[in-house]
């Protein structure tokens, strides 16, 4: 079996999950790393007993290896487009962490680089690789709920609002964290609200193409915190004037991570969109439970695009989410950020 040497640069929380889903994938294997963090990296190359003469202190030394056949980026936002237009340059097939890019702008340079190259790319959606997302997917297309009418999707979780000792709520924030710095692409919605406005785009394909054309905003609510990023935010994204999502991202309130798909013959619901732990979808109160076969979901993420990789394709496996919907949905991320302030 052929098997794909990875890179990682940038070595922050997600990329240690990540690192850790290649033990069970048989035709991957992780085989460099590169980092300005000292510690960060020899943890790392001890955790994941990696040669030490792959690991390096220098984002470019990682580029400039030959054995490695992709890089995975997971590095602050605001450093995406450049570390994908090096990666573009040293000719290295790419897997970026959502959000691609922080503006439209930046993923249209991007998307122009790459049709003049025979590179593989990705936006590292990880939901979108689990069979918990396809089999949602083959249940709208078996006609489940019939004709689809609109849908909720929401990631949000509580880690700035805390009460005090007379029941006040207050925001406490950590100004050092890379979140709550607008000049690193901090903001829930970059950083989850993304998710939501990215699974709208896939459910409004299943019912036409032609819906992806044209894409409102309305009732678009922020609430800007002390650092001038968004802290929550929500939005409704009318397709056509034929499918609505009404979508939220949240720092500051439980809002979880479930998805209501309603259509003319009842309701989907996946209590665990993003991250699909129990591997569950919902149909109109009966549970459907999804056969999965790694722990880590990152480990579907990365067996699915060596496989394409290994296989000469330029993109991932449907339902994966491609360029040009990567693009679709960064114009729909940077209209919400710009919008009504609450």
């Amino acid at each position: 079996m052929s098997v794909i040497n990875w890179g990682i640069i940038g070595l922050g929380k997600i990329a240690y999950q990540f690192a850790s889903a290649f033990s069970k994938v048989k035709n991957s294997k992780l085989l460099s790393v590169a980092s300005n963090n000292i510690e960060r990296l020899d943890k790392f190359q001890n955790d994941f007993n990696l040669d030490k003469k792959s690991c390096y202190n220098n984002y470019y030394e990682l580029l400039l290896n030959n054995n490695i056949d992709i890089v995975y980026i997971a590095l602050p936002h605001n450093l995406h487009f450049e570390w994908i237009v090096n990666s573009i340059e040293h000719k290295k097939n790419i897997l970026i962490e959502k959000p691609a890019t922080i503006n439209s702008s930046e993923i249209i340079n991007i998307n122009q680089l790459l049709d003049e190259t025979k590179i593989f790319f990705a936006e590292g959606f990880m939901y979108r690789f689990h069979p918990q997302t396809l089999e949602l997917v083959n249940m709208i297309k078996q006609n489940e709920i019939g004709e689809l009418n609109n849908m909720t999707s929401f990631f949000g979780n509580n880690f700035v609002e805390k009460r005090n000792l007379f029941g006040f709520k207050k925001i406490k924030i950590d100004k050092k964290n890379r979140l709550f710095q607008k000049h690193l692409g901090g903001g829930s919605i970059l950083d989850l609200g993304c998710y939501p406005s990215s699974l709208s785009i896939l459910i409004a394909r299943l019912i036409s193409d032609n819906l992806i054309k044209e894409i409102k905003l309305s009732n678009t609510e922020r609430y800007i915190g002390p650092t001038d990023v968004d802290l929550e935010a929500f939005t409704n994204l009318i397709f056509l004037d034929q499918f609505t999502a009404k979508i939220g991202s949240s720092f500051k309130s439980d809002l979880g991570k479930a998805t209501k798909i309603f259509g003319s013959k009842g309701k989907i619901t996946i209590p665990d969109t993003w991250h699909c732990e129990n591997s569950k979808i919902i149909i109109n109160g009966k549970e459907f439970l999804i056969k999965t076969k790694y722990k880590n979901i990152f480990s579907y993420e990365i067996e699915s695009i060596s496989n394409s990789i290994i296989n000469n394709n330029l993109n991932p496996d449907y339902p994966a989410i491609n360029r040009k919907d990567t693009e679709i949905n960064i114009n729909i991320l940077e209209r919400w950020i710009n919008q009504n302030e609450k």
